[in-house]
């Protein structure tokens, strides 16, 4: 049986991405639960959280900037969550990434972390050093980073259950919180809504989809399929767009952001999709393999989990810049679509359907109460 009363923490409204669709399934899966976040705008709210959420005092503050950038406010983050009035459930699950773990301070209920990542930007100065914009960002963000470290480690022991995102994330628990106790719970993928169709011939060309942001590296597909002289579809659009048409090569086209029906379509006719960065789990991948195609990933991160060699796709080496593009590039060269199953790549990804996360995610919560 559902808990009675379940209380939903998410980090922020302010976008809709993975963690977001991740916050919608919860919402779904118990219709009864409250959701908080500290800031939310009506275009970061997914449509399946259909009451609420609540916000907090730091909202009118957001409201008040123009809702045009969350970063002002980051520094009030930790405190925002440690006031929620989060006491009284019978389960708090805490969707994370930065800072929501601090709601375990609000509440005497067992909380449940579902763990997007450790804030990588607080332990990672090489990733850190990417997000910065300029000298006076990246002091900025190097003092946040030391504020993010103390509180997750200050929340970390007070969790009941601590579930990671993959297998990656997990080791990131266990290196940066000291808890070796995180069980792995992969995010929902729209398996329903990625489908494939055997009808669907393969073109010459394959697929970057997904936001143009430094950390996914981008750039790095670019580069390669400029290097094997390939056709490359580059379907997304961030801040990192600009840099990458000045690396593309003549065969590369950039189509911006995409329908969901345009979307579909480039991934049954793909040659395979390119997941160039390191990758807290990697969404868009799964719906790739989830309509039969094949994914050439940077063997780190979520493609660990997600990425089979030689049944659903295949890793390139990590290394320095110049090494990964070369190893997509010549990825690139040789791979033959033909070697993949379609029907096997589908049925992989089907292990990640949203029905199999609201399963597992009631099990945890289930053993806590």
């Amino acid at each position: 049986m559902p808990a009675d009363r379940i209380a939903v923490v998410h980090e922020r409204f302010t976008e809709i991405a993975g963690s977001e669709h991740v916050v919608e399934q919860l919402a779904l899966h118990w219709p009864a639960a409250e959701v908080f976040a500290p800031i939310a705008r009506p275009s970061g709210v997914p449509a399946g959280i259909s009451h609420g959420p609540h916000t907090s005092g730091l909202d009118r503050v957001y409201r008040a900037l123009g809702q045009r950038s969350y970063a002002p406010v980051l520094p009030m983050m930790p405190l925002a969550f440690r006031r929620m009035p989060l006491r009284g459930f019978d389960a708090v699950v805490v969707s994370h990434h930065a800072f929501a773990t601090q709601a375990v301070f609000a509440t005497d209920s067992p909380v449940i972390a579902y763990v997007h990542s450790p804030a990588r930007w607080a332990w990672d100065p090489e990733l850190r050093a990417g997000e910065g914009g300029g000298r006076a960002g990246a002091a900025i963000l190097t003092a946040l980073s030391a504020v993010a470290r103390r509180c997750e480690i200050a929340a970390a022991p007070k969790l009941t259950t601590v579930v990671a995102n993959s297998s990656a994330v997990a080791r990131r628990i266990d290196d940066w919180w000291g808890r070796d106790d995180a069980v792995v719970v992969h995010p929902p993928v729209d398996t329903e809504g990625f489908t494939p169709d055997p009808s669907v011939e393969r073109e010459n060309f394959f697929l970057l989809a997904g936001r143009l942001v430094p950390y996914k590296r981008p750039d790095i597909a670019v580069r390669a399929a400029a290097e094997a002289d390939v056709p490359l579809v580059v379907a997304g659009d961030g801040r990192a767009m600009n840099a990458c048409r000045e690396l593309a090569g003549p065969k590369t086209t950039f189509l911006g952001r995409v329908s969901h029906e345009k979307l579909l379509e480039l991934h049954r006719t793909t040659r395979a999709l390119l997941m160039p960065g390191v990758e807290d789990f990697g969404i868009v991948p799964v719906e790739s393999m989830a309509t039969g195609t094949p994914v050439i990933a940077l063997g780190d991160g979520g493609a660990m989990d997600s990425v089979v060699p030689g049944r659903t796709g295949l890793h390139v080496s990590p290394g320095s810049d110049e090494e990964v593009v070369a190893g997509f590039a010549e990825a690139m060269r040789s791979f033959d679509p033909a070697d993949y199953d379609r029907v096997a790549i589908r049925t992989w990804a089907e292990g990640f359907s949203r029905a199999n996360f609201r399963s597992r995610m009631q099990e945890i919560v289930d053993a806590v109460r």
